[in-house]
């Protein structure tokens, strides 16, 4: 039986790039840190090498609340200290979301999950994404609450970015 990676996807797997966005952003801390650098430059660095690095394979990801808010954490920690304020500061995300002009990783990673669901549905049926895509197994589901899907979480972001599936035939 071939499991597609995405479906056995769990909260460990998450933690891997965003410590992988760490180390990266600790190697552009000088710049990024700098109080003399606009904050203008500072958001392009961030989306530029940071980002793409906490986002590499998201499109294969079936995300959790809890993985959710770890993204966000770790995203808001990263702008808060490139802007050099504290949360005793009390200024809002939005604020400074708003002066770095970035947009929450959360709708980076269902924007690229439907981008990457568009491409399988585009391929031959005969490629091996597209068969993995349609794969039905036989069986019996376990007892409990069933796991997270990738399939589920390109349904809600279908659902919340209201995306209109067009048949070309």
């Amino acid at each position: 039986m071939v499991r597609p990676v995405y479906l056995t996807i769990t909260s460990h797997h998450i933690i891997h790039p965003i410590n992988a966005g760490w180390m990266k952003w600790r190697q552009v801390t000088g710049t990024t840190c700098d109080p003399r650098m606009p904050l203008k430059l500072k958001g392009a660095i961030y989306k530029s090498v940071i980002r793409p690095v906490i986002l590499y394979g998201s499109e294969c990801w079936a995300v959790k609340k809890m993985d959710e808010k770890r993204l966000h954490v770790a995203e808001m920690r990263m702008l808060r200290w490139m802007c050099g304020v504290t949360r005793m500061d009390k200024v809002r995300n939005k604020c400074i979301r708003g002066s770095f002009k970035v947009a929450p990783v959360t709708e980076k990673v269902e924007g690229n999950r439907l981008f990457w669901y568009g491409h399988v549905k585009r391929r031959d049926e005969t490629h091996v994404t597209k068969r993995v895509l349609n794969l039905h197994l036989d069986g019996w589901r376990g007892r409990g609450r069933p796991k997270k899907r990738w399939m589920d979480c390109v349904r809600t972001d279908k659902k919340e970015k209201e995306v209109m599936v067009y048949r070309f035939r």
